[in-house]
């Protein structure tokens, strides 16, 4: 989801770095005025403790917004209806968000997910042959970090092979920056309606994957339009972040030499290579947008009943408060409780997926291309709800 407005500080970044300025703010006041994705006045909460608070109390800071007006068939427009459909998790607060959460919730338990690891390892095989095969140098983004969790979810929804191609397509296109608003919205559409032919196919015929157990297991209590919701979720988020990590991670490592030294020569580093990864990066700029339910106060501002807050996710995660020499990438650390996937009755349910891809493909990416360098300057994606590369050219 591309938003074309200038952008908020909190969607600034330098590289993989928030920008100065918004260190500085969390360094001197905290808490500013904002400006939210969508164009509305809000405060941005940057320090780790007052983001944790803010992610864990829904019952002051409510993910259930006001409507808001914007203007008929305008981009906004879009991507507001986007986020509020049916299903949708990040705009309600239990017990509701509980009804629809504990639906999927099973489907990322670890005992389900290592069903999943045979194929994982699979389809990275594959494409790092692909990458292979087509010769160096290779655009690691379009040739491998988006395809491969876009066929990973395929597998974890049970998409019939034959649908797979176009499947491909309409989470590849959430990615594609040469979308006008116009050819995202006609894409959002024609996904929207083939999840939807494809849950009403899986209230006949189950199959193996998730969408077939929701429909076995809740069909009763749950609508097919909150099933296209909660599926169009995954797609959303499950799918960009997941490939964000994988070209950043990479890119990351290669410009951290002494970093990927360690971890070729101690693979049990993997782990806690992935978490200070998630922790350093913060693919994510912020959390969903909040709204506060009585008058609070945060980093001594006082904050009003209905006004809007969001969390700065780098800026929580680089707090010196919370980790020491917060803006070194250092894969030895303990792992830290940081706030990449969120905090509290939101967290991202599907963390325990891209945890695992990342666990899979980067040691895999690693060992098939002992040699390999940056074949030109990496180009930074801007303008996204996620942090990314628009390309990673990579030789060996």
């Amino acid at each position: 989801m591309s938003l074309s407005r200038e952008l908020p500080i909190h969607m600034q970044r330098n590289g993989f770095d928030p920008v100065p300025e918004l260190s500085a703010i969390r360094r001197r006041e905290g808490v500013v005025r904002s400006t939210s994705p969508f164009g509305m006045d809000s405060w941005l909460v940057t320090r780790y403790a007052d983001v944790r608070w803010v992610l864990s109390d829904w019952e002051t800071f409510s993910n259930v917004l006001p409507i808001y007006s914007s203007p008929p068939g305008s981009p906004e427009e879009e991507d507001e209806n986007v986020m509020r459909q049916a299903g949708n998790v990040l705009v309600v607060d239990p017990p509701e968000h509980t009804r629809l959460r504990r639906t999927v919730a099973p489907e990322f338990t670890a005992r389900r997910l290592s069903r999943l690891e045979p194929r994982i390892t699979s389809i990275v095989h594959d494409h790092l042959d692909e990458l292979e095969r087509a010769g160096s140098p290779g655009d690691l983004v379009t040739a491998f970090s988006i395809p491969v969790p876009s066929l990973v979810l395929c597998e974890l929804l049970g998409v019939p092979h034959e649908d797979r191609e176009d499947f491909l397509r309409y989470t590849n296109g959430f990615l594609n920056t040469a979308f006008t608003d116009e050819e995202r919205k006609a894409l959002h559409a024609e996904s929207h309606a083939y999840l939807a032919r494809l849950v009403a196919r899986s209230r006949v015929d189950p199959g193996e994957g998730l969408l077939g157990r929701v429909t076995q297991t809740h069909g009763d209590e749950l609508t097919d339009a909150e099933i296209v919701g909660l599926v169009s979720l995954l797609l959303l988020v499950g799918h960009e972040t997941t490939a964000d990590m994988l070209s950043l991670g990479t890119l990351a490592l290669l410009q951290h030499p002494e970093q990927l030294d360690r971890l070729r020569r101690d693979p049990e580093l993997i782990d806690p290579a992935i978490e200070e990864l998630l922790r350093w990066l913060a693919i994510a700029h912020a959390s969903t947008v909040k709204v506060a339910t009585r008058q609070v106060e945060i980093a001594g501002q006082v904050i009003n009943a209905g006004d809007l807050v969001m969390c700065s996710f780098p800026a929580a995660n680089r707090d010196p408060d919370f980790v020491a020499r917060p803006d070194e990438l250092d894969i030895t650390r303990a792992p830290s409780r940081h706030v990449a996937f969120g905090h509290g009755a939101h967290h991202c349910i599907g963390a325990p997926l891209a945890r695992l891809q990342l666990r899979i493909a980067l040691p895999l990416l690693l060992d098939r291309f002992p040699g390999m360098k940056l074949a030109a300057d990496p180009e930074f994606r801007t303008g996204h709800l996620t942090h990314g590369l628009k390309s990673l050219l990579i030789a060996w």
